[in-house]
């Protein structure tokens, strides 16, 4: 193979061609297959000309939005699965239309220092530039869109319609990698700052400078995934590389973005001590002790479900880690009713936030953001 890109492209050109020639391939089959190589199904609806690309000869392009630098010949697709090369232009496969649409509390996101208790109309389509080998949402993430036998028709505009109707505050894209259907992202978060809703991005955190910094002023608040705190834990669990997303993770917090980090913690994979203290004490060095970061329990999912639930032991462990690095705001995930879902001032230590879930139950925050007991303010986004 000659590169990144043509390497993937095979790859993911195989598992259509095996799909389409009946062969089952674990969990794909389960969600259906509706274009198969030849058919009218999807030709024109949900394309877009993808941007950041450059033409080459011979109709090779090659894609500029992620670390990955995709190299795709004529007929062939990036990793993502979702951006294809036809004759030389560079087209989005998933503009305008989603595989999961859903309301849900920014909570959920999770987002707990940005509009508590908000509602946020949730997009996401398929495909993802990782495969993460405990991805919890891989039934969308890790397909192609002509498997899918459910799309839900969204123009951008129609989206910021149906948010405004469902009495959401928010646009979240979310559930499977956004920067793979960055220009649906875009134009969709463009429409709804105009309309007065935030706009928010779910995201790994693999996009590259210039893609990045052009989303940035469309978009309120970023939660970024660290999977782990090792390139080699990127290479074999992600099948990606970690500094792009440390870059990542400093360029949001430089641009003045609103920022979380969620640290999804595996048993026996990255639930190290020494590797937790490196993070939390790197993330004080790079964008400040104010950051919040929620460490999630696990469940079996992908390909790793041979692995049990993280302990919640190991949760509260790694979270009075990173306490003990400077982090003022770290939470524990996954845990309903655990003390470690509440926001507690960093001044007077009194729980500012009581949570259970996805449920607010007390809030003790003035509307400037600032603790309603001592005044110390409380970095996020309040009003």
């Amino acid at each position: 193979m000659s590169g990144p890109g043509d390497g993937a492209m095979d790859r993911r050109e195989m598992l259509r061609l095996m799909l389409c020639s009946g062969l089952a391939l674990g969990g794909a089959a389960a969600v259906g297959l509706t274009g198969c190589p030849g058919d009218a199904a999807g030709a024109s609806g949900g394309l877009r000309e993808a941007m950041y690309y450059e033409k080459l000869a011979g109709n090779v392009v090659r894609c500029g939005l992620c670390p990955r630098t995709c190299t795709v010949r004529d007929g062939g697709r990036g990793y993502c699965g979702v951006r294809e090369n036809r004759g030389g232009t560079y087209y989005s496969l998933v503009h305008g239309w989603a595989s999961t649409v859903n309301l849900d509390p920014v909570e959920k996101k999770p987002l707990f220092h940005f509009l508590p208790g908000s509602r946020a109309f949730s997009i996401g389509t398929v495909g993802c530039n990782m495969e993460c080998k405990d991805c919890q949402n891989w039934e969308i993430s890790q397909v192609l869109p002509e498997q899918i036998d459910r799309r839900i028709d969204l123009p951008p505009a129609t989206a910021v319609e149906k948010a405004g109707e469902y009495g959401a505050e928010i646009v979240a894209f979310t559930y499977n990698e956004p920067s793979v259907f960055y220009e649906f992202m875009r134009d969709t978060s463009e429409l709804a700052q105009a309309a007065d809703l935030r706009a928010v991005m779910i995201s790994n955190g693999y996009l590259n400078r210039r893609p990045m910094l052009d989303l940035a002023p469309h978009l309120d608040a970023i939660k970024i995934d660290l999977k782990g705190f090792t390139d080699d834990f990127y290479r074999d669990y992600c099948a990606g590389t970690i500094e792009p997303v440390k870059e990542s993770i400093r360029r949001v917090s430089a641009l003045g973005k609103w920022l979380e980090i969620v640290y999804l913690v595996v048993p026996t994979v990255n639930d190290g001590l020494d590797g937790i203290r490196d993070m939390a004490g790197w993330l004080v060095r790079a964008v400040g002790p104010d950051v919040p970061l929620h460490f999630t329990r696990f469940h079996p999912a992908y390909k790793l479900t041979r692995l049990p639930p993280t302990p919640v032991e190991t949760l509260e462990a790694c979270r009075r880690a990173a306490l003990d690095q400077g982090l003022h705001y770290v939470y524990v995930g996954n845990v309903p009713g655990h003390p470690g879902e509440n926001t507690f001032c960093a001044g007077c230590g009194a729980a500012v936030i009581r949570r259970r879930g996805y449920q607010i139950l007390e809030r003790r925050i003035n509307a400037d953001g600032t603790c309603a007991l001592c005044g110390r303010a409380i970095p996020g986004v309040w009003s």
